[in-house]
């Protein structure tokens, strides 16, 4: 797979499209409009219940197109704006992704599927944050890589960072590639600490500020499992050539080690908008500096191993990769529904991962081809997760 095109940087991408604009991923890709000056026109954007917000993006940045998740939010925009092209739904996504010359996937969850879709189907590149994507239809978006012009530029933190090592090697001379960790929140707490966590606690990430969903998925290391996942399809390598490593400074976001022993890092403090801005440019770099580090005031960087009797997930992710079939999709859907129910304040953070193991082994294995494929093992898969949710709430 080639992960990397080069092009000339005369013919520099003008048209964006920006999928979960209401979202954290979102906002900041328009912060990084605001600061390139004109740079990029909006073509698109959307939201999924953030109406009130749309609005005001819609008067500052002027969309051709927006989608929103139904027909009843479309009329209501259709009335503000009676000019404007108003899509929704799944097949809005769909359509929209194609359109653009980049797409950015911010949007929350196995629905980011379609925008994933859409834009490599039509040979586009896609900025994307949306790993579920990845995760859930992995063999199906496989596929879809290999049109002319497709191209995928992470923007995780961790997936940006391997993608700009990589540039300084060659995908069959890398030996693994690292991911690191900030820890989360409860990184040094022990077992009885951690039977007392509150939501709020979960809610507050030591280093980034994002959505509640990814926010608790980094409280559990979930979402460096789906990252593992994630990593796996983005560059083609095989599980063992994954490793993860806690960084509590979250200033190496990851690294690449090669066959001869050389390890490439790449290093910023942490601020989401240098990896989007990455992927928008890429392959260029252009100003506005996010992140920079002073290296004339001190500071240290450690690492440590994570705790995989406590942050189990770590080990579901290469459990699922070894067993195929659909695996990788089941995992991310019984964590969204899991999750979910956590969010609705149902059980207590150390009862997230007994849930997921719960779920997780009433696996039913699919071969994927279509997309339909994924679409009926995740609809599975969340019915049989809400089954464990459910009777765990009946016992308690």
């Amino acid at each position: 797979m080639n992960t990397f095109v080069e092009m000339d940087l005369s013919n520099l991408t003008t048209t964006l499209s920006i999928f979960g604009s209401s979202g954290s991923i979102g906002r900041q890709t328009l912060d990084v409009v605001r600061d390139s000056k004109g740079r990029f026109e909006i073509l698109a954007l959307s939201v999924d219940k953030s109406l009130d917000l749309l609005v005001d993006q819609i008067r500052e940045f002027h969309p051709k197109i927006v989608v929103v998740a139904n027909e009843v939010a479309s009329r209501y925009i259709q009335e503000l704006f009676p000019a404007l092209e108003v899509r929704f739904g799944p097949l809005g996504l769909y359509e929209t992704a194609r359109e653009a010359d980049v797409s950015v996937n911010a949007v929350v969850g196995f629905a980011g599927l379609w925008v994933t879709l859409g834009a490599l189907e039509a040979g586009k590149r896609l900025a994307l944050a949306n790993k579920e994507s990845l995760v859930a239809g992995g063999p199906v978006v496989r596929r879809v890589r290999s049109t002319p012009g497709a191209m995928i530029v992470p923007i995780d933190s961790e997936h940006g960072a391997i993608h700009q090592c990589l540039r300084g090697g060659k995908t069959d001379e890398v030996d693994k590639v690292i991911l690191t960790s900030s820890g989360g929140p409860f990184r040094t707490k022990t077992y009885e600490e951690l039977t007392k966590v509150t939501l709020e606690e979960a809610l507050n990430h030591p280093t980034w500020k994002m959505g509640p969903k990814i926010t608790v998925d980094s409280s559990t290391l979930m979402n460096k499992a789906l990252e593992i996942i994630e990593a796996v399809e983005l560059f083609d390598l095989v599980p063992s050539q994954v490793e993860v490593v806690v960084h509590a400074q979250s200033i190496v976001h990851s690294m690449v080690a090669f066959r001869d022993g050389s390890i490439l890092a790449q290093m910023s403090r942490p601020d989401m908008k240098l990896p989007i801005a990455y992927a928008i440019n890429y392959p260029g770099r252009f100003e506005p500096i996010y992140g920079p580090i002073d290296f004339q005031n001190s500071f240290s960087l450690s690492f440590e191993p994570p705790r995989r009797d406590i942050f189990r997930g770590l080990d579901f992710a290469f459990d699922v990769l070894r067993n195929g079939n659909g695996a990788t999709t089941w995992l991310n859907a019984i964590n969204e529904v899991v999750v979910a129910a956590y969010l609705d304040g149902r059980f207590q953070w150390l009862e997230i991962y007994p849930l997921l193991e719960d779920a997780l082994a009433r696996f039913e294995s699919c071969v994927l081809e279509q997309v339909d494929d994924v679409i009926a093992l995740d609809e599975v898969a969340r019915v049989r997760a809400q089954e464990v949710v459910d009777a765990h709430s009946k016992v308690n």
